[in-house]
């Protein structure tokens, strides 16, 4: 039994949610004030909706594969309501003399320790702000949020002797001693 699937997920006011049945496969379609969301639902995963909540159960209890897909289901539906009410957001830091980031046109320009500064196009329901050396990624698709936020820091991932590079704003470096000059 998922611990995490058996759990009702809780409608807010002002967001609507729509169920489309495909073949074997239900579209979830969330619909809130920050935007609209599509969530597909694995086979064998069924949903409910009882006046301010969601219910997800699946068809066969014994199916080890169904039963891990019950929990993720009913996470990328909570992660979809969520999104269209609050949104989510990542936060990076860029670390480094000289080191800087510049937003605009829906264009990332980084200037960090490279020839020539890297920019990184936006993608659609993604915004990035910039203010000194923070850079704010948000939209409603978490999943998206996360993915932007990786491919920005892999640009230039932080080193562990100075920490210069980006990355996230809770993220712990590890440091490593340099080398020791024997006299």
């Amino acid at each position: 039994m998922s611990r995490i699937g058996k759990k009702p997920i809780i409608i807010p006011k002002g967001v609507d949610i729509k169920l489309d049945v495909l073949d074997t496969k239900v579209k979830v379609n969330v619909k809130g004030p920050k935007g609209v969301l599509d969530v597909t639902l694995p086979q064998g995963v069924k949903i409910e909706a009882l006046d301010d909540q969601l219910i997800l159960s699946i068809d066969d209890i014994t199916d080890n594969k169904t039963r891990a897909f019950w929990g993720l289901a009913r996470n990328l539906v909570n992660n979809a309501v969520v999104g269209v009410t609050e949104g989510f957001s990542k936060t990076l830091e860029i670390n480094g003399v000289g080191f800087k980031a510049n937003a605009q046109n829906n264009k990332l320009t980084l200037n960090v320790g490279f020839s020539h500064p890297v920019e990184y196009p936006s993608r659609p329901g993604i915004s990035i702000e910039t203010e000194k050396n923070v850079i704010k990624i948000s939209g409603i698709d978490k999943q998206m949020v996360g993915q932007t936020a990786a491919e920005i820091r892999k640009i230039k991932k932080p080193e562990p002797y100075k920490g210069k590079g980006i990355k996230y704003s809770d993220e712990v470096i590890r440091r490593k001693a340099g080398k020791v000059v024997k006299s």
